[in-house]
């Protein structure tokens, strides 16, 4: 790989298109971080002069870390600023309502904003996107702002894929967590289950009963599957069965390959499958776009994505 290559991987959005890419003015917020010279509709606000988006996708905010990220704002200022859009009498939050809560516990009077002129739609893409790649957002989170985004402005569940860079059945398995009972959603966002807990209990009997069970057992995520599949009526006539293959008779694969695979698919939103065997076995990664791919390598070779 030529040294323009390894910047230019560098240098790309690890996950879809980027906020560069959809706020479509060459990366504002990436250039201010480096310390060049500010970007024409980069400007100061006061803080009352900022309201958050309604339809904004995180909804939990950590106590604690907001506490830890005021701190560093009262020491050091904010060094990304915040993304906006005009409403009404004042602005709208599009990216950076977690800096914005800080900013207020710091005792700031104004804060450093990009004013954008941006549709709905698009400004709930950039929420979606900036949150997904900072990694803040819970499973149930996502799955809301997905399913916001269909109901409301008619994306496929293929587009919603394409703009986060995941594939269309993660984008599909988090919108069945929402088929869960509230209860086990609230589970989800308060960080007692995982979303591969979560995904285990769908279609499950009783499920909020389940997750209370997995929460105080401290159950896995392939001991979850488990305890779904015997809670069915019909748990143990199938498991006696064999299932068919293309018309061949074979046992199912194995439950915690298949659960490894999920696993692993639901961290990397690609599909991912497992073929063991008494010596070994494969790993295949299927990926759609080149961005999949530089997210696979990026990992793999431990750079910050």
């Amino acid at each position: 790989m030529s040294d323009t290559d390894k910047t230019r991987t560098k240098t790309r959005p690890g996950l879809g298109r980027g906020l560069s890419a959809l706020l479509g003015d060459g990366g504002v917020v990436e250039e201010n971080e480096r310390g060049h010279e500010p970007a024409q509709n980069l400007r100061t606000m006061p803080v009352s002069a900022l309201a958050p988006h309604p339809g904004q996708p995180r909804r939990h905010f950590d106590e604690d870390a907001l506490n830890e990220l005021a701190d560093s704002i009262a020491a050091h200022g904010i060094i990304q600023p915040i993304v906006v859009r005009p409403r009404g009498k004042g602005y709208q939050i599009i990216a950076g309502e977690r800096r914005w809560r800080a900013a207020q516990r710091a005792r700031l009077h104004e804060v450093p904003v990009v004013v954008r002129e941006l549709a709905d739609t698009e400004t709930l893409e950039i929420a979606l996107v900036e949150n997904i790649q900072r990694q803040d957002l819970n499973a149930i989170e996502e799955a809301q702002a997905y399913k916001k985004l269909i109901v409301e402005f008619d994306h496929s569940q293929e587009a919603l894929g394409k703009i986060v860079n995941k594939s269309r059945s993660h984008v599909a398995n988090l919108l069945r967590l929402l088929d869960l009972p509230d209860p086990v959603q609230a589970m989800v966002v308060a960080g007692d289950l995982s979303m591969g807990h979560a995904r285990a209990l769908i279609g499950a009997p009783d499920a909020e009963r389940l997750a209370i069970r997995v929460r105080d057992d401290g159950l896995s995520v392939r001991d979850t599957e488990k305890l779904a599949r015997n809670a069915k009526p019909d748990a143990k006539r199938r498991e006696r069965q064999p299932s068919f293959d293309h018309g061949r008779a074979d046992f199912a694969r194995d439950a915690d390959i298949a659960a490894l695979e999920q696993q692993l698919g639901d961290v990397l939103g690609l599909k991912v499958r497992i073929a063991h065997g008494d010596k070994g076995g494969t790993l295949t990664l299927n990926y759609a776009t080149l961005d999949q791919l530089d997210m696979v390598c990026q990992r793999l070779s431990g750079e910050i994505i």
